[in-house]
């Protein structure tokens, strides 16, 4: 009979706290936003929200209205879906809310990087220094030269040469911007007088090719590793293209190079400055190399795309690209010396801007979310009050919320290239119910944790777009080629990338 009782002490405590884990406890409190668990204990909707994100936070949606509470994996998510509530979440102090914890598990996972305390606010200052103001005036000048480096070297003159080529736009698209982001942000190969010149960017060419090749091998597998359901075999796969990547941009080589910038040399001796070791700063470098280019290439593939399937639009920034030209006093013809193409005059074309945030809208799709440090109240925009729990987190979700919303943007699944701007040239206004909306277009995040890097990412692919209408014809192979979907894996990550390619050719203008 004692052992009887020790037994039973033993294991009601432990299946107590087994169901507690579980969730089977877990009871919505009056003040609470609606509580929905799945019908499977822990798992809850997990799977569901794998497989489609935004097709789950639809029902939810449907079902509860814009705020409610869902477990996943073990871990209760409060998705708000009211725009007019984002400003208090992402405003609200770190003391509150915390987007650090889950973000360096993360990075961990995917990278192999551990960052240190003073990591974030590092970074924060380095991007402020080298990818806004002078500093991005200075990277971009070089993005722009090796855009023309990779894009032009092979170009001929005469109208005999004005053939057409053809090839996947989707990859050129990536693998043109993501070499010309890492040469301008990582370095090239020194060289020495003008002949040695030309064998040094020939090993850039080849180099940053293969180096985005291994990337590419890697970008495919991402989502997965970032969820942890990496079947063996692509797991073993992931680990030997995290070394290689690692190698491939340790600082060791990055030292030997010419032109590296400032925003990576400096955040590296700080690093060192701070005692973290070297194998840690290579993995530092892979992290920030996908930070910086692992979504403007997708994004850049998109916008040609889109001004490819709606001619008017592409008459219009083109036309728009053509007269920045001319005001600025040069012209792309045959035999003439590359353009030089400033923020200046970037900052010159509000219909080229437009149609990028429009893109934008369509297809970058991140999820934000921070973990709840103490309860915390919330006031929705029709009055109601809640409160998030502590322990919980809390999640928006603005590519549905906000940028696919017909009370924000009329047709929304429709690519207006003038969306964002008015006649004049003026940012536009948006509302919702009468009231006008701060947030109406989030690829950026917000907040805290907004990309410290989006100046330089927006500039480095309204550059590539300039300079593809400048200097070439660009046509889809078959004009009857509909827009690819999206590959849903993906939705969180950032910019959206298409379940296949599309052909298209292009040729010099002039």
């Amino acid at each position: 009979m004692e052992l009887w009782v020790v037994l039973l002490s033993t294991l009601v405590p432990l299946l107590l706290a087994g169901l507690y884990v579980l969730g089977v406890f877990r009871r919505q409190r009056p003040d609470e936003p609606p509580l929905d668990k799945g019908i499977i204990p822990w798992l809850g909707y997990l799977l569901d929200f794998r497989r489609d994100c935004s097709e789950f936070l639809k029902r939810m949606q449907r079902k509860h209205g814009d705020v409610f509470t869902v477990l996943i994996g073990g871990h209760y998510f409060t998705f708000v879906m009211d725009p007019f509530c984002f400003g208090a979440i992402v405003k609200e102090s770190r003391s509150k809310l915390d987007s650090r914890t889950i973000a360096t598990r993360l990075v961990f996972r995917v990278f192999g990087y551990k960052p240190f305390a003073a990591n974030r606010r590092i970074a924060h200052e380095s991007s402020m220094k080298h990818l806004m103001g002078d500093g991005l005036a200075v990277l971009t000048q070089a993005t722009m030269e090796n855009f023309q480096k990779l894009m032009l070297f092979n170009q001929s003159s005469g109208e005999e040469k004005r053939v057409w080529q053809e090839e996947n736009l989707f990859h050129y698209c990536y693998n043109i911007v993501f070499r010309a982001g890492y040469l301008a942000l990582y370095g090239s190969e020194p060289h020495r007088g003008a002949g040695d010149k030309e064998k040094a960017e020939e090993q850039d060419r080849v180099r940053s090719n293969q180096l985005f090749c291994e990337f590419r091998k890697y970008d495919r597998l991402f989502p997965r590793l970032a969820f942890a359901v990496l079947p063996p075999k692509d797991k073993r796969e992931a680990e030997q293209l995290k070394r290689l990547l690692w190698n491939m941009l340790s600082m060791k080589k990055n030292r030997q190079k010419d032109k590296i910038s400032g925003w990576i040399s400096d955040q590296d001796q700080i690093l060192i400055e701070n005692g973290v070791p070297e194998y840690m700063r290579d993995r530092f470098m892979f992290m920030l190399l996908w930070a910086s280019q692992g979504n403007t290439g997708p994004t850049a593939f998109w916008i040609l795309l889109y001004l490819l399937k709606h001619p008017e639009a592409m008459k219009a920034v083109r036309d728009e690209v053509d007269k920045v030209l001319r005001e600025n006093r040069q012209e792309v013809k045959a035999g003439s010396p590359p353009i030089t193409i400033t923020m200046d005059m970037l900052n010159q074309t509000p219909l080229l801007h437009s149609a990028l945030e429009e893109t934008l809208r369509l297809v970058a799709a991140p999820l934000l979310i921070r973990g709840i440090l103490e309860d915390i109240s919330l006031k929705t925009s029709s009055g109601t009050q809640y409160t998030l729990r502590k322990g919980d987190r809390v999640a928006l979700f603005p590519h549905l919320s906000v940028q696919m919303n017909p009370e924000i943007h009329d047709e929304p699944h429709k690519f207006k290239y003038d969306r964002f701007v008015n006649p004049d040239g003026t940012k536009k206004d948006f509302y919702k119910n009468g009231k006008k909306l701060k947030y109406v277009n989030m690829p950026w995040g917000a907040g805290v944790s907004i990309c410290p890097g989006r100046f330089f990412a927006s500039a480095e692919m309204k550059l590539f777009v300039f300079l593809m209408l400048s200097y070439y014809d660009l046509e889809l192979v078959s004009e009857e080629e509909e827009i690819p979907a999206i590959d849903v894996s993906r939705w969180g990550f950032g910019t959206m990338q298409p379940i296949h390619d599309v052909r298209f050719r292009y040729r010099p203008r002039f």
